[in-house]
């Protein structure tokens, strides 16, 4: 009889058909007899489009896979683009329920002076947190920017303060924020690939409030004002996410665009004018959306193996991910991808929920594209004593044993 190690082991460097939850593989368990007489057509990516910007970057938002970039961490003023921080600490106090959407927010003369892009607020009035939420995506909105900088933090420098922490927070390793606006300061910058970061947290971590960024139109005080990302008008698949533009900083954009289940998002910095930046940013879209393709391999907690567990209170423990896994991979190439489950040879109680006890790697074909921890998805209490008794001789004989057939 086979010993429960030596199992492991032949599991461990087995690979798994992603047919558990994507029955478009299960043809890898049996492969079909090559024709000879027929060449396999070839997938054939191109290079990535040339793109009139100083640094860019395309992505998957659900697998993270970057399909273009040039220049992604180079450091350049972000313009009105760092109202997507702005209007992410406020969406998260939101969803945290420090604010809520009708709390009124008192509007000072500092916020009501500071100049660029309004939504028009009127000093000494009180304006509702959804109203400068909306201000600030959709018509970039100086004024309602600093209106909730001081309401959150106290005022603009604090707030400020916050915005670096949360950058450090998500990774944004090329950013550094001194107001709440974009407007020319020194040592205010960030970087494409940070502002794909925030974008990406944006849409995946609050997407309850994402429905603005696509909204094409905002009236306040009775002053109609339209959304400068001209991609709304034109690409139904776009659905956000902001403009900015200084002297400095050029004509930039952050969108977003979803067809079926494949959502892109790309960052364009430094154009020349508002239809480049446009124009540039359709090239990549079009790009990411003709050329790949993005699959869901596994759910999170869907049951993927069931190793032995020692001494505890349960003998089997039940394996899965903590998230969704999505690859994004070349189009016509899906029936490459092959997983392979690595779990930890010896699992012993107690074992938490969550807990990671083992990686998934994910191959197309000869290439690793990717790697997941595998996780408990229950917690194993450790067992009595007889139980632990009985489980320490047996796993000392089966280790025995299966070393004998090593």
């Amino acid at each position: 009889m086979i010993s429960r190690l030596s199992y492991r082991r032949i599991i461990a460097s087995t690979l798994v058909c992603l047919s558990l939850v994507a029955p478009w593989v299960s043809a890898q368990q049996t492969p079909a007899v090559p024709q000879p007489d027929v060449p396999e057509p070839l997938v054939m990516i191109p290079a990535s489009p040339q793109i009139a910007a100083t640094s860019w970057i395309l992505i998957d938002a659900n697998s993270g896979r970057v399909l273009a970039e040039r220049n992604p961490d180079e450091r350049v003023p972000p313009a009105s683009l760092t109202k997507l921080m702005t209007a992410y600490l406020v969406e998260r106090e939101l969803e945290r329920g420090n604010i809520q959407p009708d709390d009124m927010v008192p509007i000072s003369e500092n916020a009501w002076r500071t100049g660029g892009s309004k939504m028009f607020v009127e000093v000494g009035t009180r304006v509702s947190v959804t109203d400068l939420l909306h201000g600030i995506v959709i018509v970039s909105g100086n004024d309602a920017s600093v209106a909730m900088a001081e309401y959150l933090a106290g005022g603009e420098a604090p707030f400020a303060d916050l915005m670096n922490q949360h950058a450090a927070q998500l990774g944004m390793e090329n950013t550094h924020y001194v107001n709440a606006t974009g407007l020319p300061a020194d040592n205010h910058y960030s970087s494409a690939r940070d502002l794909m970061r925030l974008a990406r947290h944006i849409i995946l971590d609050y997407p309850e409030h994402y429905a603005i960024y696509s909204q094409k139109s905002f009236s306040y005080n009775g002053i109609d004002q339209n959304n400068r990302n001209r991609l709304l008008w034109r690409d139904d698949s776009v659905d956000g996410l902001k403009t900015g533009w200084t002297d400095a900083a050029g004509y930039c954009l952050v969108s977003s665009a979803q067809r079926e289940d494949m959502r892109l998002i790309s960052v364009v910095l430094g154009t020349s004018s508002e239809e480049a930046r446009a124009q540039e940013t359709q090239k990549l879209l079009s790009y990411g959306f003709r050329y790949y393709e993005t699959l869901k391999l596994y759910d999170q907690g869907a049951v993927l193996n069931t190793p032995r567990v020692w001494e505890g209170t349960s003998s089997e423990l039940k394996v899965g991910v903590d998230r969704d896994v999505y690859m994004t991979v070349p189009r016509s190439r899906n029936d490459e991808l092959t997983a392979r489950l690595d779990i930890n040879e010896s699992l012993v109680a107690p074992i938490a929920a969550g807990q990671q006890v083992g990686t998934m790697e994910v191959r197309l074909g000869d290439e690793v594209v990717g790697e997941r921890p595998l996780v408990a998805l229950e917690a194993v209490e450790q067992g009595g004593f007889f139980k632990r008794m009985f489980d320490k001789v047996h796993r000392f004989f089966s280790e025995l044993i299966g070393g004998w057939f090593d």
